[in-house]
């Protein structure tokens, strides 16, 4: 048995606006699940429906076997954070993430111990005494999580908390919310539009659309083989081909409507290979480049023109020039068909 069990949740807005739809997702003890999806595909109203701010308007909700659906936030032992950090300005660091303690009436020397512990974990020693005005962004998101989690809940809700934080920062709170979580073994479901950080983060991925689940998987099952078109364009930038026009590239049929290829399984020499019956070749012409970080993309006008995106590690010795007419391959292990 799941530790977690959604069962045909249907929610609506005003009885029309059905933002979701019948939905069912299981989550294991211990794993960090990410709800990777646009905005407005019901991830939110999911984890809220869970917290218990949302009711549902059909299904259930179980946690390690209990029916939660109809109790009340309180009653449900769950600890969330959301985007805004939301913490009270007129208490320095030990205060707000004593809180919660102090609403269960704890005793001051296991509040003061539980909470000494939890500073030490999200790396805030030396803050206890620090206000909220004289905290970075990073710092307050640290808190906020430390608040959450010093309670001990039964699982943790993560509702696009970094999204407000700048890139580099970012990068570091995600491998700290990995650690912290890992090292308490806390179920916990992650809120976020950003693939690479549900890449980094998840161990189990669930690509939601317009209030369902199109793909649940791990991290590298999502990535490198996309069920469908729209996991594919969302994620890693996939070229996405209608049939006609693979057809045309490559000079071979396709059963599909809709076929997909990786831009880096893309690879580009400046003369002629050596033709195997594991790859599909064909010509082209550079017409742009990008660089992200060291990351080379350049797009490809085939010469049946179509436009194709190979993405390589940036290396001196091996750049193209606008213009230059390159000779392109690709497995056919790496294309899929839709």
């Amino acid at each position: 048995m799941a530790y977690i069990e959604f069962e045909n949740i249907r929610k609506s807005y005003d009885g029309e606006n059905l933002v979701l739809k019948d939905l069912n997702l299981e989550v294991n003890e211990g794993d960090l699940v990410t709800l990777l999806g646009p905005s407005g595909c019901g991830k939110s109203t999911l984890l809220r429906s869970l917290a218990g701010f949302e009711s549902i308007d059909a299904g259930s909700i179980h946690i390690n076997g209990q029916n939660v659906t109809d109790l009340p936030p309180g009653k449900r032992n769950i600890g969330m954070v959301f985007q805004q950090y939301s913490l009270f300005p007129n208490m320095n660091v030990a205060e707000n993430i004593a809180f919660g303690l102090k609403m269960q009436k704890m005793k001051q020397s296991v509040i003061k111990e539980k909470v000494a512990s939890i500073i030490d974990l999200v790396d805030l020693s030396g803050k206890e005494n620090h206000y909220p005005m004289q905290l970075s962004g990073g710092q307050k998101q640290r808190v906020a999580l430390a608040r959450a989690i010093v309670t001990e809940p039964k699982v943790l809700l993560l509702d696009e908390p970094l999204s407000a934080i700048d890139a580099l920062l970012r990068k570091n709170l995600q491998k700290q919310i990995r650690r912290i979580q890992k090292a308490l073994h806390i179920t916990t479901i992650f809120v976020t539009h950003d693939q690479d950080e549900a890449m980094l983060m998840s161990d189990v991925i669930h690509v939601m659309a317009s209030g369902k689940i199109e793909q649940s998987g791990t991290p590298t099952e999502i990535y490198t083989h996309p069920e469908t078109h729209f996991v594919a364009s969302f994620i890693g930038n996939y070229n996405l081909l209608n049939s006609s026009d693979f057809s045309k590239m490559t000079q071979q049929k396709t059963q599909a409507s809709q076929v997909a290829i990786r831009p880096e399984a893309i690879e580009y020499f400046k003369e002629p290979q050596l033709q195997t019956d594991d790859h599909l070749y064909f010509k082209g012409t550079v017409v742009d480049e990008t660089i992200s970080g060291n990351i080379l993309s350049y797009v490809i006008q085939t010469d049946q023109g179509v436009a194709l995106r190979a993405d390589h590690l940036y290396r001196t010795f091996n750049l193209l020039d606008k213009g230059e007419q390159v000779f392109l391959k690709v497995e056919k292990r790496n294309i899929l068909e839709f």
